[in-house]
């Protein structure tokens, strides 16, 4: 195990997992189907939580490549590992969207709805305003972030660091539930460009019939928003502290 499997591994299985809940929710037939938003983001909550556990001990578990632009502004990774781990990201979650559609192939035949099909690949605005959306993406990646910066180790009264195993990725769990929760009902809360992008193109090269298109304008918006975000709140807290 390296850093650069580790993020691929968890941000695979954290993609397979939360896609897996959208197609669920969304496609024709299924068990899950018409489950809502709730179910939605609490799955997407624990597959961040599963993901984190996967990765943490090798690479930090940074799964989304707002948190290594982060590291690399506040100079806590180089360039180059910066680049590793965001190749890494993209490529696990392009393989954790592969399998989501390979399990619910049945379903994706049978589910007319375009819309629906993309959903289980990359987020979509409830209404369409590219600059409005995009403040969406600042603000929820600003609050993730920001708030991650703030994660303390649990201390002995000596001040010696406990380890606290698996259970340490609860709280990135809860964080991004309540992102989901309480902002996630404007665009979908990408907060990741990876989440959004490499799915959106598994999306396109996959043959998923009367599917929707790449959607270029706004691709960007998830994009984008999430590294402006994370920027942000990297720029508040050095001013702080």
């Amino acid at each position: 195990m390296s850093p650069f499997v580790a993020e691929y591994l968890g941000t695979a299985v954290m993609i397979l997992l939360g896609g897996g809940v959208v197609a669920n929710v969304v496609l024709k037939g299924t068990k899950g189907n018409n489950g809502g938003w709730i179910v939605i983001t609490t799955a997407w909550a624990l597959a961040v939580f599963v993901g984190v556990t996967i990765a943490g001990p090798y690479s930090g578990a940074h799964l989304n490549c707002a948190v290594t632009i982060a590291n690399l502004a506040l100079g806590k990774l180089d360039l180059a590992t910066t680049l590793s781990y965001i190749g890494a990201q993209f490529l696990g979650a392009m393989t954790g969207a592969f399998v989501v559609w390979l399990m619910y192939k049945d379903h994706f035949d049978q589910t007319d709805d375009a819309g629906a099909k993309q959903a289980v690949f990359c987020t979509a605005p409830a209404l369409r305003n590219p600059p409005i959306n995009l403040v969406s993406e600042v603000v929820g990646t600003f609050v993730l972030i920001f708030t991650i910066l703030h994660f303390t180790d649990a201390k002995m009264a000596d001040d010696s660091v406990i380890g606290l195993g698996s259970i340490g990725a609860i709280p990135v769990a809860f964080l991004v539930w309540v992102i989901g929760l309480s902002l996630g009902g404007t665009t979908g809360y990408a907060i990741n460009p990876a989440r959004d992008l490499g799915p959106r193109i598994m999306h396109a090269l996959l043959p998923i019939k009367n599917k929707a298109g790449f959607d270029a304008g706004y691709a960007w918006v998830p994009f984008l928003g999430p590294i402006i975000g994370a920027l942000l709140a990297v720029a508040l807290y050095s001013c702080i502290y």
